[in-house]
């Protein structure tokens, strides 16, 4: 349905794109600083030269409406046909990267939860979703209403931007305005949006400001101002965000998904590959300063650089903890290669001092030579975002193996536990929940040359693993490019229904009902009281929760049984394996085991080890 009232029309007004300003008319602006022409050209009208605007950037208003299929054609140097281009600002396309550009009305969809104003951060339980796994938005729509029972409180979507071709992470895209055409439309994304929300589910969406992707990305042609010559990153030049159009033109992307997509949160995938720290206040504080105050609105870091600084009340409220995953991998799978390198000495202590202070690197020296982190110990711990499996720790893998397939059942039951009932903020990967076997494989979908060079450079990747130092057993690893490689990453939701894997969802839904009844209502205002080493791979960990009751986690990842000084009376919460809880607290800690207790009023005899 189109709501022609303008009264209606949404207060985010971008600076970049096609905006539809009344029925029947558009303004189109296009920054374009390398280009001395820029033409319009809407299908089925002429081609219409857009006026300079200053800051570099063209402009013109058509009469044409929400639907309307368009290009820029742009003209630099002496360039007479000039180089037609989709907007780098589409909110959709008609096709894949290098086809029309759709303009998009933002009211064209009609809101049925307009109340909804989210749900305090310390809530929050996240379920990572790639969305074409599970049949696009249309097919995550129909996995709510299960993850509503599960006990999940916010599904985060991994990147949406259109990408070339139908089958790719998201994190290869280069237009990211427009919603990716093999998942639905804008309106099929706000309906998946709108329903979450009926559900009481927040739904957050993983952006990608640190690079584009290597096909269908235009914007040095015509504006080379946007990427430096004198900074490199993975994935080719550096954005230049010294330029104010191009903090512009991201900062509006995140609030576009925020206030025209009514999304709850964003995750900011990879910001340590963003040169200029400045920007991501910038950004954070313009987003704050935008929100209505009873709104319940998240921003959470990926930060290789554990930037401490940047988790307060008026810029980010997480950062994924890179660091809790990486430790708890090592101490469950025993592998040392890669970046688990730098977490395999002194273990136990690692995961202590992680569950005490949040970050393990707080400006110490990795084996990659380099310094990281800043003191975190300040923080909440809601401040950190805890995960066991994710789609970088899972895909990135040659194999794409899951810790069901790599890791002691016994002992991967016992960090579930922990996992979640500490009072970090939990995240499970689709399927996590009844231990799916399925691999989660890197998936593309390109062509040609390039198709090829992803291919090889993939298994060139694991050259260094002792696994693939032999050429042949690379050529093990899947090409990213074949749609088997796709499919074999499906989750299968129907195994959750039969044995093993229906136990193993019956202790997630219990965990996080345990977690939403005795956990999240003491959350806010909880402080770590630290955690102490009772052996190799055992530790127990503390906390004061908001009511000054006490909740204390002891673990035992090893084989062989700890000595404890023993636990104060309190209510046992849960235990993996039958009497662990009573064992523990009479001076013994058993193999491949976790238990969680929670002490009322403590008063002076606080819980010791």
């Amino acid at each position: 349905m189109f709501q022609s009232d303008a009264s209606q029309r949404a207060r985010f007004q971008p600076t970049f794109g096609a905006q539809v300003i009344s029925e029947g008319r558009t303004r189109f602006v296009l920054w374009a600083p390398s280009a001395h022409t820029v033409e319009l050209e809407v299908e089925g009208r002429p081609r219409m030269v857009m006026a300079e605007a200053g800051n570099g950037c063209f402009s013109i208003e058509a009469s044409c409406s929400h639907g309307a299929r368009y290009h820029y054609r742009v003209f630099k140097d002496d360039d007479q046909a000039g180089t037609r281009i989709p907007d780098p600002a589409s909110r959709a396309q008609a096709g894949d990267v290098d086809g029309p550009s759709l303009v998009i009305d933002p009211q064209h969809y009609v809101w049925r939860n307009i109340a909804w104003q989210g749900r305090p951060w310390h809530e929050t339980v996240l379920y990572e979703v790639h969305i074409g796994t599970l049949g696009g938005f249309d097919g995550v729509r129909q996995r709510l209403p299960y993850l509503a029972e599960l006990g999940v409180t916010a599904i985060e979507l991994m990147p949406v931007s259109e990408f070339p071709g139908a089958r790719n992470w998201g994190y290869d895209g280069v237009l990211p305005y427009a919603v990716e055409a093999s998942y639905g439309s804008p309106d099929d994304m706000k309906a998946l949006i709108d329903e979450a929300h009926e559900l009481g589910l927040m739904v957050f969406l993983d952006v990608v400001y640190n690079h584009f992707g290597p096909e269908g990305n235009y914007l040095a042609h015509y504006a080379d101002a946007f990427f430096r010559d004198d900074l490199v990153t993975p994935w080719g030049p550096s954005i230049d965000f010294r330029q104010p159009m191009v903090r512009q033109y991201f900062i509006d992307n995140a609030l576009m998904w925020l206030e025209e997509y009514r999304l709850d949160g964003l995750r900011f995938d990879a910001v340590h590959a963003i040169s200029e720290r400045d920007f991501l206040i910038e950004m954070a504080e313009e987003i704050r300063a935008r929100s209505a105050p009873q709104r319940h609105l998240h921003l959470v870091l990926e930060n290789e650089g554990n930037s401490a600084s940047l988790i307060n009340p008026r810029q980010y409220s997480a950062q994924w903890d890179d660091d809790w995953h990486n430790v708890i991998h090592v101490l469950l799978t025993g592998e040392h290669e890669g970046y688990y390198a730098d977490f395999v000495e002194d273990a136990t202590s690692r995961l202590a001092r992680c569950l005490s202070e949040g970050f393990i690197y707080q400006g110490q020296q990795s084996r990659h030579g380099h310094s990281r982190g800043e003191p975190s110990g300040h923080l909440p711990p809601t401040a950190f975002v805890a995960f066991l499996q994710n789609h970088d720790q899972i895909g990135n893998r040659a194999l794409g193996e899951r810790l069901s397939v790599l890791a002691d059942p016994e002992a991967l039951e016992a960090a579930t536990l922990l996992l979640l009932l500490s009072p970090m903020v939990p995240l499970l990967f689709m399927g996590e929940e009844w231990g799916s076997r399925r691999p989660f494989l890197f998936f593309t979908e390109h062509k040609d040359d390039l198709a090829e060079a992803v291919r090889e450079g993939r298994r060139s990747e694991f050259a260094d693993f002792s696994a693939f130092r032999d050429a042949r057993t690379r050529e093990q690893i899947p090409d990213p490019n074949a749609r088997q490689t796709f499919e074999d990453s499906i989750p299968d939701f129907e195994a959750r229904k039969t044995p093993p894997h229906n136990a193993c969802l019956e202790r997630y839904r219990t965990l996080l009902a345990l977690r939403h009844r005795e956990i999240v209502p003491r959350l806010e205002g909880a402080v770590a009281l630290g955690a102490e080493v009772l052996g190799e791979k055992a530790v127990v960990a503390r906390w004061r929760m908001n009511d000054d009751s006490q909740l204390a986690i002891a673990l035992n990842l090893s084989d062989e049984p700890v000595a404890t000084s023993g636990f104060g009376v309190g209510q046992h919460l849960y235990e993996t394996r039958e009497g662990v809880a009573v064992a523990a607290q009479s001076g013994r800690l058993a193999p491949r085991c976790a238990a969680a207790w929670l002490q009322h009023n403590p008063g002076e005899e606080e819980m010791s080890v």
